[in-house]
């Protein structure tokens, strides 16, 4: 009896006697999730487009990170490196579409699943090469991000907030939005749909498949960049930030695989979870509960709605 109220009704106890903990839990909880959901919102652009999952959108995002920061180490300013790393993005899109996805068309979601495995070891081995496998420092101050932290009134306590998570909280929100905004009411939004439900109907009606291919991935690839600024400014610029792309996956298993509402909602719930189980259920089951908590929810997902709180419930006839 007194195991199961430490783990069920010590933890409110708790709150309700540190407003103070419970909303810096939250705060950090809160931005963690929106950049979880910004992670997620990559692979709801490549899954909307192509009807499959990208594994390669982890190594895009330190791809990226390591362009705009070996750019910069070359001598090279840093908003003038940020436009060659968008360009370098748009090449890899490109490079994506001729060489993987045209003479993929058509076939079964698991070869292009595979070939999405192919693109991560290839960007994996071209980032070591050119960059080096050291971490590296996210060009912050160079690209006018804030630093220090200040003290506010937040979700009924006390918060130190650091100024570089406000700035990643604003700026993956408004990303998630406009993104949201684009498919929803732009003509490409409607044609990417389009292209995600049926590629030959969208062909047979004028739709151009490579293009709306290299508009995805090169939408995909900013995502990827403005990520892994925000992730590299939180802790370094390295390969490991590949294992925080991970934690994308529960999140679009909670949110589905075609909504960028439900990556919103997803990176939410993951990321205050989480924070919340680690600090309050932490002492008592042991630490690590960060690396795993995300799984077990999604699992709890997977089945009750396998196919997630927003995705589309697919019907096969036969």
């Amino acid at each position: 009896m007194n195991l199961l109220y430490q783990i069920f009704a010590d933890p409110f106890v708790q709150m309700a006697a540190a407003p103070d903990l419970l909303a810096q839990t939250l705060w950090e909880g809160f931005v963690g999730g929106m950049l979880y959901a910004l992670i997620a919102l990559g692979y709801v652009l490549i899954f909307k487009a192509s009807g499959v999952f990208n594994f390669a959108q982890g190594i895009m995002m330190v791809f990226a990170a390591l362009t705009l920061v070996g750019l910069h180490q070359a001598g090279v300013p840093a908003f003038v490196a940020l436009l060659m790393t968008l360009g370098v993005m748009y090449l890899l899109a490109l490079g994506v579409e001729r060489l993987v996805l045209r003479p993929l068309v058509n076939q079964p979601d698991i070869i292009l699943f595979m070939a999405t495995f192919g693109l991560t070891y290839f960007l994996i081995g071209a980032g070591e090469l050119v960059f080096g496998g050291n971490p590296k420092t996210m060009i912050t101050k160079e690209l006018l991000l804030p630093s220090g932290a200040l003290d506010l009134a937040l979700f009924g306590g006390l918060v130190t907030l650091q100024k570089i998570d406000i700035a990643a909280a604003v700026i993956a929100s408004l990303m998630v939005l406009g993104l949201a905004l684009f498919f929803q009411y732009t003509r490409i939004g409607r044609a990417l749909r389009a292209v995600a439900d049926d590629h030959q109907a969208a062909l047979s009606v004028g739709i151009s498949l490579n293009q709306i291919w290299i508009v995805v991935w090169f939408a995909a690839g900013i995502v990827a960049l403005v990520t892994g600024v925000m992730w590299g400014a939180r802790s370094s610029v390295s390969f490991a930030l590949q294992v925080v792309a991970l934690k994308a996956l529960p999140v679009l298993i909670l949110g589905g695989f075609t909504s960028i509402p439900g990556a919103i909602v997803g990176g939410l719930v993951i990321g205050v979870g989480e924070k919340l189980g680690e600090f309050y259920w932490g002492p008592l089951l042991g630490g690590g509960i960060e690396s795993w908590l995300a799984y077990v929810i999604a699992l709890v997902c997977l089945m009750f709605r396998p196919h997630g709180l927003f995705g589309e419930r697919v019907i096969e006839r036969i």
